[in-house]
């Protein structure tokens, strides 16, 4: 769900271990980065039990990354895939935090 103007878009994510970030782009052939969320930022993956994001496409595939400036509201394609991408956002983020310790 996008940042400022709620409204639902699809993204393409690409999560780098080396640079400690996950980007994310338009769709998987666009060079043009939309934005990116460095490890350090992230607080909390969580699944959106609430309902918090509004009018999600799937609300049963929904999880959120919070970050220290806003929440990235995501759906998943399949249960799976949710959960193979919070784990792997997780790791990341606390792989970020091991390693500066």
């Amino acid at each position: 769900m996008g940042g400022k103007i709620k409204t639902w878009k699809k993204r393409w994510f690409v999560f780098d271990r080396n640079r400690r970030t996950l980007s994310y782009f338009a769709d998987k052939h666009e060079v043009q980065l939309k934005g990116v969320i460095y490890f350090q930022a992230i607080e909390e993956v969580y699944y959106d039990h609430l309902k918090n994001a509004h009018k999600s496409p799937n609300a049963s595939l929904t999880f959120s990354v919070k970050t220290h400036d806003r929440v990235y509201y995501m759906v998943a394609p399949s249960p799976e895939a949710m959960r193979i991408w919070m784990d792997v956002i997780i790791t990341g983020a606390e792989g970020y935090a091991h390693f500066m310790v």
